[in-house]
């Protein structure tokens, strides 16, 4: 059974409508999906969706019925409201009509980073929403085994990133540490630290990289902090041909994820 709600001013609307700001996803421990294909990886890879909404065109398709009805066979609660209502629960204006509600996966370094994990990727706060989504799918496909954001990073709840990760936030194993931790982590399980630094002579193609890696991406503007250059065990950067003064972070990592990743398949 779908649940009509008609008033801006109901509970559920409103509860809504909170989890689009950060304030209120953290204090929640909850975030919003929108569309139709993000909510079907969502289902084929099990996360835990609290309920859904969709608005007064959505159930025009047939695929989308048939949505409908899985979601209500897992028993998950849909509700309808009208267009202009569902409007202010996304961040789009061309809205595919549907939304969920899914709960945080809060994870340690300790607990999911294993002995056989040999790759690992540390933001040092990255900042753009699209760089964010654009890195964690990059790192799902290049065979990454964790992602650790230190302090000053995005949300990666924030609707861009989501959008941006095409699906892989739910198959990414994204972990949120301090530096000092990630560092005595890392090195304490014999991970070399490996950090994109525009002021070396080692170029990355140019590099060999031995036993089991993480790899560290900087701040779009300010590159990595030097403390955490000061404790990396290698320096690399991409040379320049042109006349750009550098890449953007995203294709930064894309490049050096690949290259490091055939020296550990």
């Amino acid at each position: 059974m779908i649940n009509i709600i008609k008033s801006k001013d109901n509970d559920k609307i409103k509860y809504t409508k909170s989890l689009l700001k950060t304030k209120g996803r953290n204090k929640e421990k909850k975030f919003i999906i929108e569309g139709y294909r993000i909510l079907t990886l969502a289902l084929e890879c099990n996360a835990k969706l609290e309920y859904v909404f969709i608005n007064e065109d959505f159930e025009k398709k047939d695929e989308h019925k048939s949505l409908l009805e899985e979601l209500q066979n897992k028993g998950i609660k849909v509700y309808k409201t009208l267009n202009k209502i569902f409007l202010e629960m996304v961040d789009t204006e061309n809205t595919q009509g549907i939304l969920a509600v899914l709960e945080y996966k809060e994870r340690d370094l300790v607990n999911n980073i294993s002995q056989d994990d040999k790759f690992v990727l540390i933001l040092d706060r990255i900042q753009d929403p699209g760089n964010m989504g654009t890195i964690i799918r990059t790192a799902d496909s290049a065979g990454v085994d964790a992602i650790i954001l230190l302090k000053g990073c995005v949300d990666i709840y924030n609707p861009k990133v989501i959008r941006s990760t095409m699906g892989s936030i739910f198959d990414m194993n994204v972990i949120h540490a301090t530096q000092d931790e990630a560092v005595q982590f890392l090195k304490s399980n014999d991970f070399n630290i490996v950090s994109s630094y525009l002021q070396t002579d080692n170029y990355y193609h140019e590099t060999t990289y031995d036993g089991k890696i993480a790899l560290v991406i900087g701040n779009e503007a300010n590159g990595i902090n030097d403390e955490l250059i000061s404790q990396s065990d290698k320096l690399v950067k991409i040379p320049i041909y042109g006349n750009a003064e550098s890449l953007n972070a995203a294709i930064s990592a894309a490049v050096l994820m690949y290259e490091i990743k055939k020296y550990l398949a």
